[in-house]
């Protein structure tokens, strides 16, 4: 059963390259996650909890603070949470209006 349930709840999370997207936050509970786009080299520089998550979604470099509660379960959920929220440039181009060049500058 637990199988079944997290098929369908997986996401697909949109990288730029091997980080993430732009700065965003998580919350869940009381636990808050920041995550931040890292540069190439960087590497994974998050917490126990929030690591796990970014090696199995993929993005190789990315700097995440834990903020507020330290439970592991909370701080899983607060990242999937800012992952969620990730926006790729061209959907926000559309919902402006505007060109993707406009928006990346």
């Amino acid at each position: 059963k637990a199988m079944e349930q997290a098929r369908k709840n997986m996401i697909t999370v949109p990288l730029k390259g091997l980080t993430l997207q732009h700065e965003i936050w998580g919350v869940h509970g009381a636990a808050k996650v920041f995550v931040r786009p890292a540069s190439d080299g960087t590497g994974v520089i998050a917490g126990g909890a929030m690591r796990a998550v970014f090696e199995v979604a993929g993005v190789q470099n990315v700097l995440a603070k834990a903020l507020g509660s330290r439970n592991p379960i909370n701080l899983v959920r607060a990242t999937m949470d800012a992952l969620t929220k990730m926006n790729l440039p061209s959907d926000v181009a559309a919902k402006r209006g505007k060109t993707l060049e406009e928006i990346l500058g």
